[in-house]
């Protein structure tokens, strides 16, 4: 239920790329990696799932792998198929927010055929970081780094199962990594249970990058630090 609720919370909150990180928690360890396609990614752009894959973090400082990357055409991953049925298992006391907070406004769509890869990775006190890098033109990626969370979404409460939680969500002003990003945390509390997720989603040279960390103690900090580290990577890997 917990990571059930948590993915419901990411949902709400940020840029569809953001759905890599339910691939944690019961099934991360499990991720199947979808066949790649190859081909290049839309028009303007040039990378394939392939190499995008091979641009993923490595194993971050006290982190290990949760299962092998995932790479291959982003409508076809596991982990997006599994959030579009969890959408219909979501009841909100906003439902408003449901089409405003979760996806772009005034941003273009994200096409399901596009290149992507996703990896996870977790230690030992139960936090996780989930990174996806998806092609996408330059001029579509920085419109989805500049979507914004309503004021009127930054805090609702959802249902899962019967289960109410409740969410409260910051984003920082945009920020500088990459060439351009934003920060998001959210605040999930169901009972006496607290858990945080951070996301920074920013845009490279023709490919939008999404780096999720979730835990009781995840930090800004530690998510931002993360992000840089993942665009670093790309930077180098990617021509």
């Amino acid at each position: 239920m917990a990571h059930r609720l948590l993915c419901t919370a990411m949902f709400l909150t940020v840029t569809a790329t953001s759905l890599a990180a339910c691939g944690g928690g019961e099934d991360g360890a499990k991720t199947q990696q979808v066949k790649s396609t190859g081909r290049a990614a839309l028009a303007g752009t040039a990378y394939t799932s392939d190499q995008l894959r091979q641009a993923l973090l490595g194993e971050p400082t006290g982190y290990k792998r949760a299962g092998e990357p995932e790479a291959g055409e982003y409508g076809a991953m596991k982990v997006v198929q599994n959030f579009d049925q969890l959408q219909r298992q979501v009841t909100l006391d906003k439902p408003n927010c449901a089409g405003k907070a979760g996806g772009t406004p005034g941003g273009p769509a994200l096409d399901k055929s596009a290149p992507a890869a996703i990896a996870s990775f977790s230690k030992g006190n139960g936090q996780t970081v989930t990174e996806t890098l998806m092609a996408m033109p330059a001029d579509a990626a920085e419109k989805h780094v500049e979507t914004r969370v309503p004021e009127a979404c930054t805090t609702f409460k959802a249902k899962v199962g019967g289960k109410w939680s409740e969410h409260r969500v910051v984003e920082s002003p945009p920020g500088a990594i990459g060439e351009g990003s934003r920060t998001v945390g959210v605040a999930t509390r169901s009972g006496d249970s607290t858990m945080k997720t951070w996301y920074v989603v920013l845009h490279g040279r023709r490919y939008l990058a999404t780096v999720s960390l979730i835990g009781p103690n995840a930090t800004r900090a530690e998510a931002e630090q993360l992000a840089r580290q993942a665009d670093a990577q790309a930077q180098r890997i990617l021509p």
